[in-house]
């Protein structure tokens, strides 16, 4: 049987007790240890909050544990019926998988911290074989060593200059002089200026595609600050994507929540934020309304469009909302494939079906493999991804698979966050400040991993949470 499409299946690893759920009649309900969302908060509190949080992923959980540390009296409301935002949990084949997030990596200390706290363990991820890689004439096979060797060397004349301009990668802003020349170019720019042609031009499109969602979008300095703050090499840069947690990648926030105290309302899609009287008033769809002296925006920048501000945001705030955040096309496809067990990987350049296959674990008949793909592939269309498939691995037969589309989800709007031509300089730091009685959060505006990863989540949370203490009081 094939499934495909945007996932609806329940989570199936929550741990978060019963206990720090919303209390209300009606209230999300927990079966079986998943949290199985059944409605919105039943009615608003008489007695302001303390604090309201919206977005239940990394960034809110972190605001909602240090908030709550300090004695304060938080709400979280999430739009879906689980907690973990742009992370997902799932199951494929009886596997887990999972559909948004995925991996951690060395050097991210903030990460590092959270599973030590909470005694959490990681594994390594499978190391590949064999590499797949554009060729002359279609498709190459290399050896690991040779296709890194080869890609070590090409990207370090793409990224020339940022060890300069990315000094201090977790200080973004701290060679704005040298920035000026260098924020306004997208990755296709930087690829046109270096003349790659053939091989060594869909080897770098293909690599970069595959994290902006298109290299007309994506700016070169969003990557490359990742790069540096990676060590500066490219194998050094995918290595902060080769850990993988105790519990899946949702297995932190459920301990962070668990502590944090917080009551928690699922199925509360916030609709406006509005301030009045010193107080913030969040309502949700249906018109409840939730008062707090304070409210933490944790969402995806990209969903910002969707909410009524009054009074409305100030420019920095405006322009980001427009212009997204959110990598335009994002599809994380896990694939059950027969015919080959191999561990190989392959990339392919971009505009091509599928951008990048990654093995993940054996099975008995075969292994199970993640992908991203373009816009090019229909992942409604099963003989396509197949088709897709034997493009780059003609032995391969899939079995079953299972997609989600996050720039199709209604709250994301978008993948994980890449900072578009010219944002860095126009954006940072204004964006990561306080407007009223609203705070912002969220990867998508961390100054160091931001984007697409837990790291600049839980970097945001907590700048947030000690500015939303401070204008709480």
């Amino acid at each position: 049987m094939t499934e495909n499409g945007d996932s609806t299946t329940p989570r199936a690893h929550g741990r978060v007790t019963r206990r720090t759920l919303l209390k209300a009649a009606g209230a999300t309900a927990l079966t079986a240890g998943a949290v199985a969302a059944t409605a919105s908060p039943a009615a608003a509190d008489d007695k302001p909050y303390d604090a309201i949080v919206v977005g239940a992923g990394y960034a809110g959980g972190t605001v909602a544990r240090e908030l709550g540390a300090r004695g304060m009296r938080v709400l979280v409301l999430e739009a879906r019926g689980r907690i973990g935002g742009r992370i997902e949990p799932g199951t494929l084949a009886g596997h887990h998988v999972e559909l948004g997030g995925g991996w951690f990596g060395p050097g991210q200390d903030l990460v590092a911290r959270e599973l030590k706290r909470y005694s959490l363990t990681t594994t390594e991820d499978v190391h590949a074989t064999r590499m797949v890689m554009p060729g002359p004439n279609g498709y190459a096979s290399h050896s690991p060593q040779e296709a890194g060797a080869r890609l070590n060397s090409l990207f370090a004349d793409f990224y020339a200059g940022s060890e300069q301009y990315f000094e201090r990668p977790y200080e973004p802003l701290h060679r704005k002089d040298l920035l000026a020349s260098v924020d306004r170019l997208s990755l296709a720019d930087r690829i046109d200026r270096l003349q790659l042609t053939g091989v060594d031009h869909d080897w770098v499109s293909g690599a970069t595609s595959v994290f902006a969602g298109g290299n007309k979008t994506g700016s070169l300095t969003g990557l490359a600050q990742w790069y540096q703050l990676a060590g500066g090499t490219y194998d050094k840069f995918l290595s902060v994507m080769s850990q993988l947690p105790e519990g899946g990648m949702i297995s932190i926030l459920e301990r962070m929540l668990r502590e944090s105290g917080a009551t928690i309302g699922l199925n509360s899609p916030v609709t406006a934020i509005r301030e009045r009287g010193g107080l913030t008033h969040v309502e949700v769809r249906g018109g409840r309304v939730y008062q707090a002296p304070v409210v933490v925006l944790a969402t995806p920048v990209n969903m910002w469009s969707t909410l009524t501000f009054e009074p409305g945001l100030p420019k920095v705030y405006t322009d980001a909302a427009r212009e997204g955040l959110g990598v335009p096309h994002a599809t994380k496809l896990w694939l059950r494939v027969k015919g080959t067990s191999e561990a190989v990987s392959a990339q392919a350049p971009e505009g091509a079906p599928i951008l990048l296959l990654i093995p993940q674990k054996q099975l008995p008949d075969g292994r199970i493999f993640v992908a991203f793909t373009g816009p090019a592939l229909d992942v409604s269309d099963p003989q396509a991804v197949r088709a897709a498939v034997r493009g780059l691995l003609p032995e391969a037969r899939v079995a079953e698979y299972r997609a989600k589309e996050w720039h199709k989800d209604p709250y994301a709007r978008g993948g994980w966050g890449l900072r578009r031509p010219g944002q860095l300089l126009r954006q940072l730091p204004d964006i990561q400040q306080p407007f009223g009685r609203i705070v912002f959060a969220g990867g998508d505006i961390a100054s160091g991993w931001n984007g697409a990863f837990v790291e600049g989540a839980l970097e945001s949370g907590f700048r947030a949470a000690e500015q939303a203490a401070t204008l709480a009081g």
